[in-house]
């Protein structure tokens, strides 16, 4: 965005600080306007005949384009909610299967999704239905809070299922 001395066009659309039309102004004339009300002349549109240009506090039009860009970004976290991935094993030990299965509950009541997943290593692959017998009894645990979106799926070496929480009723 050009202001002041950047922008390079002979005559300018130029627009108040109030949003009112002042007419089209050598650029010379534009510039004392915009100096004179104590403010910047910010290129709004050079692709337009003649470009449009507005007296407007560019320090504060900035500030403002930056706070909304954190606000929509903020919203758009909100409504892309994060996936969590919590990597079990086929011969996981009780107190390991409930740390993940706790840490999950509170994943889960933020409103986020749980990915539940188990690799097979060397001879495990010839007994899936253990890892998925894992994946089952997780979702079990967690079945109060939360619902199966994919139930267990094998791809490859994993297996992977994914939580999601339960919606309010």
């Amino acid at each position: 965005m050009f202001i002041n001395e950047q922008i390079r066009a002979k005559e300018v659309m130029v627009i108040g600080p109030n949003g009112e039309q002042l007419g089209i102004k050598n650029i010379k004339d534009a510039l004392t306007l915009s100096t004179y009300a104590g403010f910047d002349l910010v290129l709004i549109n050079q692709n337009g005949n003649p470009p449009v240009c507005k007296i407007m506090d560019y320090n504060k039009f900035k500030y403002e384009n930056k706070k909304k860009q954190k606000e929509n970004l903020k919203k758009q976290r909100e409504t892309n909610l994060e996936m969590k991935e919590y990597r079990l094993s086929v011969a996981i030990d009780v107190h390991d299967f409930n740390t993940r299965v706790n840490q999950a509950v509170k994943y889960l009541e933020k409103g986020h999704r749980v990915k539940a997943s188990i690799r097979f290593k060397g001879r495990e692959m010839a007994h899936t239905e253990l890892g998925r017998d894992v994946l089952l009894r997780f979702a079990q645990a967690l079945n109060n809070v939360s619902d199966i979106e994919q139930k267990p799926l094998l791809d490859g070496r994993n297996m992977t299922m994914i939580l999601m929480p339960k919606k309010e009723k």
